[in-house]
């Protein structure tokens, strides 16, 4: 059996527990740049909000409900996940944090996975205030539906465990076709046009079928929906372009305050390549002016660079960054966004460094970066930075 334990409304729970009064009210989190509504408690959602809203057309919304509105603060929200797979690390043997607020528990073995996964969703809203839902079934996708019955009806107190045919059966039958794992926009719309309204209806279809009118990724998805588990998550996660950017609140136009931007940005993306453990080729840099000003110079560049070796270490990312903005920026432009990403990434191991590798160093300098990354997840993501 597979478990997932999700955050309910995460972002939101989390601005919550810093601030109790809000517990039962409409809160909403916005973007980086406090454009656009990215999470919202169900409070909120039936007063009018929805995710994706821009926040300046909500205001009338907000205001009239009381709405709690916060900047998002990812360092925040990642600190209190690390808190919560803590706890799930100490309670089960083997788990798999799928994304921030969502991790899976394989539980065979285990007697009571049920009163199991209650006792654990009870720990994590005591000792950290988050509330979770669980589902438990033979496959991450049945596990995905079973924890949005357990968020979605209060008679599962918590945990929805999909543990016999029949449950199997009805829970495909009242599941939304257009809420499964794995099926998109596109999908959806070809489901529909083939006749198929329920994921009672994909599962019940012959294997030939699936294969006929789809590929790999929905074979997938219907074996996992009749009980077979064969998504293998943890490939999943392995990216293939890791970015980071946003617009900053007010223009700027001097480079040194643009090459802090970068810094910062390529930092991230190289914290984010070592915790999936994964290196990149290649490196590149983006700047634009503010495209809504008419009465401004307009500009806009972006540019790239290849490593010899594949690379995650930040001072290397960092530098590489710099670089390429000071080739991109143009003097006199007032900037409203810049960003950076990382491409041609592959595994960290094994990797065959090139001949004329600039730096000699490689080992001390990984090191120091796995020093680094152990400080900031003790004591802090910005404890330790350039």
């Amino acid at each position: 059996m597979i478990a997932l334990v999700d955050c309910n409304s995460f972002f939101c729970s989390v601005e919550r527990v810093f601030h109790p009064g809000l517990w039962n009210k409409p809160v909403c989190v916005l973007s980086n740049n406090d454009g656009i509504i990215v999470a919202l408690t169900p409070e909120a959602k039936k007063i009018g909000l929805h995710r994706g809203d821009p926040i300046f057309k909500m205001k009338d919304i907000v205001s009239a409900n009381n709405v709690a509105v916060f900047s998002g603060n990812m360092y925040l929200y990642a600190a209190m996940s690390r808190r919560i797979v803590s706890i799930l690390k100490k309670s089960v043997s083997k788990i798999e944090n799928y994304s921030i607020d969502e991790s899976f528990c394989y539980l065979d073995g285990y007697d009571d996975p049920e009163g199991m996964m209650r006792e654990i969703a009870n720990k994590i809203k005591i000792w950290t205030d988050i509330p979770v839902s669980v589902g438990i079934a033979p496959s991450k996708t049945l596990a995905k539906m079973g924890s949005k019955f357990a968020k979605n009806y209060k008679g599962y107190r918590d945990v929805c465990f999909i543990d016999s045919e029949e449950k199997r059966r009805k829970a495909l039958e009242l599941f939304d076709l257009a809420d499964v794992w794995g099926i998109g926009g596109r999908t959806y719309t070809k489901l529909r046009t083939l006749g198929i309204d329920t994921p009672l209806q994909l599962a019940d279809k012959k294997e030939s079928w699936i294969r006929n009118h789809f590929t790999k990724p929905i074979l997938q998805t219907w074996m996992e929906l009749n009980g077979v588990p064969c998504i293998d998550t943890a490939e999943k996660l392995k990216k293939q372009t890791i970015s980071t950017s946003r617009c900053f609140g007010e223009m700027v136009s001097d480079l040194p305050s643009l090459k802090a931007s970068i810094a910062t940005f390529a930092s991230s993306v190289a914290n984010k390549l070592r915790a999936q453990g994964s290196v990149c080729s290649e490196i590149s840099v983006f700047i634009s002016s503010n495209t809504f000003r008419d009465d401004l110079e307009q500009y806009g560049n972006w540019s790239s660079y290849r490593f010899l070796s594949p690379t995650c270490d930040t001072i290397e990312l960092v530098e590489a960054a710099n670089s390429i903005l000071e080739k991109i920026y143009k003097p006199g432009i007032r900037y409203k966004r810049s960003g950076v990403w990382v491409s041609g990434i592959v595994d960290a191991s094994p990797i065959q460094y090139n001949l004329f590798d600039p730096i000699t160093n490689r080992p001390e300098r990984a090191s120091l970066m796995k020093t680094i990354d152990r400080i900031n997840q003790r004591y802090g993501l910005k404890t330790v930075q350039l």
